[in-house]
């Protein structure tokens, strides 16, 4: 049905969170649960930096964490543009149920946990967590 469209190149599919001024704590976070490269841009080093109140100098424009060929990018919001997120998750497959064991109980670790880790139908370990971030998670995990 669309054969021959501008859509057959490549694509990658990336998550993008916005955090009302902890980017950089949260993404440190994620690197140490998921490993990979992150990079942290601050508003202050970017040409609109003389446009940025001066608390916002360190806060983070655009963060990226590439991992196991997965990919989180991320940024700080103003207080009057943040808004908590809803209507999605993020999901994470997990090798192994004791690294998904760790990996939820440290997004839970001030958090709320949604749904406890469990063994399911499809998976050896699944839960839901909203970390202390407000960023909610589903974490898989795979035998």
């Amino acid at each position: 049905m669309f054969a021959g469209g501008p859509w057959e190149t490549s694509m990658a599919l990336c998550a993008h969170l916005s955090f009302a001024g902890q980017c950089e704590e949260a993404m440190t976070l994620y690197a140490e649960l998921f490993g990979g490269e992150l990079s942290l841009l601050a508003y202050g080093d970017t040409p609109m930096a003389q446009d940025v109140p001066e608390n916002w100098q360190r806060k983070v424009v655009h963060a990226t964490l590439s991992f196991d060929g997965g990919t989180l990018a991320g940024a700080d919001v103003q207080t009057e543009h943040y808004r908590r997120p809803q209507g999605f998750s993020v999901l994470v497959d997990v090798d192994g149920l004791e690294r998904c064991k760790r990996i939820f109980d440290a997004l839970a670790a001030g958090g709320t946990i949604e749904m406890p880790l469990q063994q399911t139908f499809w998976s050896p370990g699944f839960g839901l967590v909203v970390d202390r971030f407000g960023i909610p998670w589903e974490i898989n995990g795979k035998a």
